[in-house]
């Protein structure tokens, strides 16, 4: 079972969602505030986070920073507001998806299912491809550049081996939203500009200069490299 880390401070909230999340099957550590919920980070394994945006100490978009910048989880922000701002910051500050509240229980955890799903290997494709100086694992489902590991999230993750599986093939960014964030294709496009901008930022050598993952301008995305 997923371990979740749900940071809200609104006590109500946060003790119905724990327990309407624990009865699908995940573990949830709970925490009020966004200092406890980067402390429980620290000493806690997680397999991924839930961040309300509206804290009382640190606001969630300065511990959203925080966590892309220290641990590869993915991360789903609540927030109170269908906000178009609320949303343009929680992406920009690296969340992987959004919930607008109110939000049912069995809602969060299909979203939260969608985001650490995994990714079966096609066997069509070999298990192993190399572009350039980026080597895919499909069979290990692992991610190397000169040798190193690349440290993604599942998310980032599926979306590199989704547009990897069918190179130069430019795909939608509905397309995209409905096979890899488990959206319907009417759903926030900026989701998939969002999650590309923060794998380049992981596999190019120049994120303003893509090498892999080209834009194809008013379409969405290829995989190269050029």
């Amino acid at each position: 079972m997923p371990r979740i880390l749900l940071i809200e401070d609104d006590q109500s909230l946060r003790d119905g969602l724990q327990l309407a999340l624990e009865h699908q099957g995940p573990r949830v550590h709970a925490a009020a505030s966004g200092h406890a919920g980067l402390t429980a980070l620290r000493t806690t394994r997680t397999d991924l986070v839930v961040l309300d945006l509206m804290l009382p100490d640190t606001d969630g978009f300065e511990v959203c920073r925080r966590i892309r910048a220290s641990w590869p989880v993915p991360v789903i922000m609540l927030t109170a507001r269908g906000d178009d701002s609320d949303i343009v910051r929680g992406l920009d500050a690296g969340a992987d998806d959004y919930v607008v509240k109110p939000v049912r229980g069995r809602v969060l955890d299909a979203r939260i299912r969608a985001v650490l799903r995994g990714q079966d290997p096609s066997p069509a494709t070999t298990a192993t491809e190399i572009y350039g100086e980026l080597t895919v694992n499909r069979s290990g489902l692992s991610i190397t550049k000169n040798g190193h590991p690349v440290a993604l999230t599942p998310l980032e993750l599926r979306l590199l081996l989704h547009l990897s599986a069918d190179p130069g093939h430019v795909f939608a960014r509905q397309e995209l939203l409905e096979t890899v964030w488990g959206h319907d294709p009417s759903a926030d496009v900026r989701l998939v500009d969002s999650g590309i901008a923060r794998l380049r930022t992981k596999i190019e050598d120049d994120p303003t200069s893509a090498r892999y993952i080209q834009t194809a301008r008013g379409f969405g995305y290829r995989f190269g490299p050029l």
